[in-house]
């Protein structure tokens, strides 16, 4: 299912058949180091980890991370969504691309597209973000879309300290296209 389309993206839910791309996004060196390995080594734990993690969050909340797809190929760029923690009051923005894909500009235009339609669609009045503190080109994002540090802790089950940030989503976000 589309969620939205921006000028050179389509973001849309992630499906069995995104098994392939999942497999080489979540082993990819910058996935494992700054979002964490979540144990998927073949196309069967890829497929078992779209189903219980990615369309479990669109059954159980509404939303979840959504596979960016470019508009020109039809190649997935990366994902951008929104992932709900227990460790988080509120909705939290997440984004992961491909390194070939990085440097584009393509993060910046789905998570704008991304936030209006979590403003307009879902009702988030207010989002999250979580960025390692060595991880200066989510940083650089998060700032450019608006998001303000809050605070530096740890989240439940890790030992690394991530800064928190949050974004007041009750103002008119700019336009995506």
């Amino acid at each position: 299912m589309t969620i939205v389309i921006t000028a050179r993206t389509e973001l849309r839910e992630l499906t069995t058949d995104d098994a392939p791309f999942i497999l080489d996004l979540l082993n990819q060196p910058t996935f494992l180091r700054f979002i964490g390995d979540r144990q998927v080594r073949t196309l069967e734990d890829a497929a078992v980890c779209i189903e219980t993690r990615f369309r479990k969050s669109y059954r159980d909340h509404g939303y979840g991370s959504y596979a960016v797809i470019s508009r020109d190929s039809s190649v997935a760029l990366g994902i951008c969504g929104f992932v709900r923690r227990e460790a988080l009051p509120m909705a939290d923005l997440g984004f992961a691309f491909l390194p070939q894909h990085e440097g584009h500009g393509y993060a910046y235009e789905a998570a704008t597209a991304t936030l209006e339609y979590g403003r307009t669609h879902l009702g988030l009045a207010q989002v999250m973000a979580i960025a390692q503190d060595d991880n200066p080109r989510s940083h650089r994002l998060l700032a450019k879309l608006g998001f303000q540090r809050i605070e530096t802790t740890t989240m439940p089950g890790d030992t690394v300290p991530v800064i928190v940030f949050r974004l007041d989503q009750s103002r008119t976000i700019s336009s995506f296209g």
